[in-house]
């Protein structure tokens, strides 16, 4: 499924509140939402629930990381190979949480693109968000790590990150879509990166966390006009 843009790609993660049961509820509330106000929202629940997801949602779901090995004797590794197998149609590469060396993101997106598996690299600054653009992945996600998870949305914090990193990535590659994210919570963040430049938002704690799901995810999807 192609992803339209802008968007919202929600990360679960790890957390208590998005796994099994958590996570498909989520995703069927976010598959609901984005059918009902006609929103693009893209979900990466844990590896353990995506074909559970998959299974019952419309929406794009994505992994969220997947190792840069062939599959056979690789026993605890996820492969890309295994991500299709499940229904995923895209994964997160390079994230913060689970940074890789510059030839295992090289490999991840020509094999996730020979598998038709969109790719979003995620990077920390302009320098690594223009680099990653000349891997032609499908989005670039400029995320600063020390805003993740925080109070501040990096389109608040540190604008030109999200403006510089828009620009940079169109000259190495106008076919690359730029993403932002870290302290994303509401509906003004959303807007607030698109009027940068973005095309979207990664995010994960400002909907994993929220105590209305509900309420914020349509704050967001509104950011999203």
């Amino acid at each position: 499924m192609a992803v339209e843009t802008p968007v919202i790609v929600i990360n679960y993660k790890a957390y208590p509140e998005s796994i099994g049961p958590a996570a498909l509820e989520l995703s069927k509330l976010a598959d609901a939402l984005a059918r009902e106000k006609r929103a693009s929202v893209v979900v990466c629940p844990p590896v353990s629930d995506l074909f559970c997801v998959q299974a019952e949602v419309g929406i794009p779901v994505w992994g969220q990381a997947a190792d840069a090995v062939e599959p056979g004797g690789r026993t605890g590794h996820v492969t890309c190979e295994m991500l299709v197998n499940a229904g995923a149609e895209g994964l997160l590469v390079n994230h913060s949480e689970r940074r890789l060396q510059l030839a295992d993101m090289e490999w991840l997106v020509a094999r996730a693109r020979r598998l038709k598996l969109d790719t979003c690299v995620c990077t920390n600054n302009v320098a690594v968000s223009r680099a990653a653009a000349a891997l032609g992945p499908d989005f670039v996600a400029v995320e600063p790590p020390e805003l993740i998870g925080g109070d501040v949305s990096v389109t608040t914090a540190d604008p030109e990150v999200v403006r510089r990193s828009v620009e940079e990535v169109r000259r190495v590659d106008p076919k690359v879509r730029v993403l932002c994210g870290a302290g994303v919570k509401n509906g003004k963040d959303v807007s607030k990166a698109i009027e940068l430049g973005a095309q979207g938002v990664l995010l994960a704690s400002g909907v994993v966390k929220a105590k209305d799901k509900r309420a914020t995810l349509l704050d967001l999807i509104a950011g999203l006009k």
